[in-house]
């Protein structure tokens, strides 16, 4: 039995802030108490059985759990003290995408999801669910790895969204976007060299927008499943918007010709 006078060992405030919850013992107990944990990351070549005990842990749950060098993790450690493990908290549960289907048919409107393929970039995913918040959406989907999760950067760049808009993540976008084609939801991936323009799709109906990664846009499986590549018309020097730009601009061309 878990004795109640027992407290975990407390973490520094910059550490706190930051959502890192660093050492072996905090990491058991963050997993016990089912704290919302985005990542737990592992020192690579560890064939310690505690922390063969976290990662499976982990894993039973759903947490996502990564290898990664000593020299990253002392670079991310605030404690200096990680011992061999560092846990990034989430700062909400993720949501079911059946969830968000869900939400909108009781709001009685068509719904609008926006799918990030691989955001890496905290600050883009922040302002995307931002974005999306804003415009009425009602919710963002996710992939479990190679993307940012509901980190503390996150929401601090989300200025609060994440609190009112539901967030899923899911083990592939490509199934993901099958299922919602199943659903009756419109695919539209935006790429520059889109066959259709941003103005020319009807997006009244229920969408999913798919925004591609920072670098390298959408993937080729999850572009092979959009039902529409759409570009953004571009008249300056440049062909392409940052990642959250690009989200913000199809999302309100949504808001513009569902009327509201």
């Amino acid at each position: 039995m878990r004795d109640k006078n027992k407290q975990p060992r407390p973490m520094n405030m910059e550490a706190q802030a930051d959502g890192l919850i660093e050492g072996r013992n905090a990491v058991i107990e963050a997993l016990r108490a089912g704290t919302a944990i985005d990542k737990i990351y592992i020192a690579r070549g560890e064939t310690d059985a505690t922390l063969g005990h976290i990662a499976s842990t982990a894993r039973n749950k759903g947490v996502v759990v990564t290898e990664a060098d000593r020299h990253k993790l002392d670079g991310m450690s605030r404690t200096k003290s990680h011992q061999g493990v560092i846990a990034v908290a989430a700062v909400r549960e993720y949501a079911a995408v059946d969830d968000i289907l869900r939400a909108a048919r009781e709001k009685g409107e068509a719904p609008l999801i926006v799918v990030c393929d691989e955001l890496s970039d905290p600050h883009n995913l922040g302002a995307v669910i931002r974005t999306a918040e804003c415009a009425g959406a009602h919710g963002v989907v996710i992939p479990k790895r190679r993307s940012a999760g509901l980190t503390a950067i996150v929401a601090k760049t989300s200025a609060g969204a994440v609190s009112y808009l539901p967030v899923a993540r899911v083990p592939n976008l490509t199934a993901l976007l099958k299922e919602l084609k199943e659903e009756g939801l419109w695919v539209f991936g935006t790429a520059a060299d889109g066959g259709t323009s941003l103005y020319d799709a009807d997006l009244k109906g229920p969408a999913a927008i798919v925004i591609g990664s920072e670098g390298d846009g959408m993937g080729r499986l999850v572009r092979e499943q959009c039902d529409f590549l759409v570009s953004i018309p571009m008249r300056g020097q440049l062909n392409s918007l940052n990642a959250s730009t690009a989200a913000a601009v199809v999302l309100y061309e949504a808001v513009r010709q569902r009327g509201t």
